[in-house]
């Protein structure tokens, strides 16, 4: 499964992440960045360390399951 993590800084310039699942493919970098902008200007997200001043990184991060059978 995919992930789009959305990487800021806080007051307390720590990393707060927030992930969404299922992004759209191929990343357009330049929505993405407007879209964090837009979350710091509207101050929509805080933190345990205050709320999101800058941006840090986004990235699209995918996990890989595999079960091992126990017989």
């Amino acid at each position: 499964m995919k992930k789009l993590e959305l990487k800021f800084y806080n007051e307390d310039d720590r990393t707060v992440t927030y992930s969404l699942e299922k992004p759209v493919e191929p990343a357009d970098p330049q929505a993405i960045k407007a879209a964090m902008e837009e979350i710091i200007a509207q101050n929509a997200f805080t933190s345990s360390g205050g709320d999101v001043v800058a941006i840090k990184q986004a990235r699209i991060v995918e996990r890989n399951v595999e079960d091992i059978k126990l017989d």
